[in-house]
């Protein structure tokens, strides 16, 4: 039987053919294939990688962007300061008022963490170099190295309370003291005792060491030079020897301080580590200058560090610091 159907009458997916015929189409319910996934560019995929690291070098920074100029400045000063914390100690006071000149916006707190960190390095480094050399004894330094870690911690810890108007006088008087029973002593410093200390004379090196210690931890300057003095007079070392048992037991002192500023979260590290290297460099040309020039060079730069530290020191105290 014939019949017609009008155009467009037809159900979706059947075909009209010719007058009455009606055919289904082949099915074209094909799944679809989702469109190509378009990949980010090389440059975002390397952001979307550093951005964890770029965040924790911001937080390094602690906000403060540092000039090219600056950078060489610093980084020339931490150097100079190396090579004078390993002849004779003292490199601080070269260090913290350079940051601080270069940075004034900077928390004092902060330069003092970042002068802590490039001083144990450099400290450590010249101490290694001094020891294979010089041979102190190590029986001695395993009992003042915890002795001194743990005192200068404390130390650090009160250096909040406690008023450095006070203290700068005090301090300034044991200096002069000290250089003047050098200046006055030509043979201090130049015998030396291979007997290991027993009974008082033990007991007073390790109450010595502590004290120093926990100073370092308040205060700091010229701590090198107090421990060079305190194992000269107590354990008959020469200056040599006496410098060589300093660097480690300064090593300890710092590494105890630094750890309060760590857990304060005072450390500019990207400033600290650069810092750091260049202490390094310089504590090693310090640490052969002193084993090429011996007892004769540490008694000499023990006596200029003493005038330098008392004009530094009294100019602090007049100017209100």
């Amino acid at each position: 039987m014939a019949f017609t159907v009008a155009a467009g009458s037809a159900h979706p997916g059947w075909e009209i053919r010719g007058e009455g015929s009606v055919v289904k189409q082949a099915s074209s319910s094909a799944p679809r294939r989702a469109p190509p996934r378009r990949n980010p560019p090389r440059s975002v995929k390397s952001m979307l990688i550093l951005f964890p690291f770029i965040r924790m070098w911001r937080v390094w920074g602690m906000g403060v962007d540092l000039a090219a100029g600056g950078w060489a400045v610093l980084i020339a000063g931490a150097a100079v300061a190396g090579w004078i914390d390993a002849v004779i100690g003292g490199g601080g006071l070269v260090l913290i008022p350079l940051i601080l000149a270069v940075m004034p916006q900077l928390a004092p707190v902060t330069a003092l963490a970042v002068n802590k960190v490039a001083a144990v390095t450099g400290t450590a480094s010249a101490a290694v170099t001094m020891v294979r050399r010089v041979r102190p004894p190590l029986k001695l330094l395993a009992i003042y190295v915890p002795v001194a870690l743990v005192c200068s911690g404390l130390g650090a810890l009160a250096a909040s309370s406690l008023d450095k108007q006070v203290m700068r006088p005090l301090i300034i008087v044991l200096m002069l003291v000290v250089g003047v029973f050098v200046a006055f002593r030509p043979s201090f410093g130049t015998g030396e005792s291979r007997d290991l200390p027993t009974g008082w004379r033990l007991w007073m090196a390790i109450g010595a060491v502590g004290l120093i210690a926990g100073y370092d931890g308040i205060f700091g300057p010229g701590t090198g030079m107090f421990l060079i003095m305190a194992f000269t007079a107590l354990l008959s070392q020469n200056f040599l020897t006496s410098a060589a048992m300093a660097k480690v037991v300064n090593t300890s002192t710092n590494v105890g301080a630094l750890i309060v500023f760590i857990t304060g979260g005072h450390v500019w590290w990207q400033l600290a580590l650069v810092l750091a290297v260049a202490n390094v460099v310089g504590a090693q040309l310090g640490a052969r200058t002193v084993l090429g020039g011996g007892t004769r060079l540490i008694r000499y730069a023990l006596l200029t560090l003493v005038v330098v530290m008392c004009a530094y020191l009294g100019w602090q105290q007049y100017q209100g610091i």
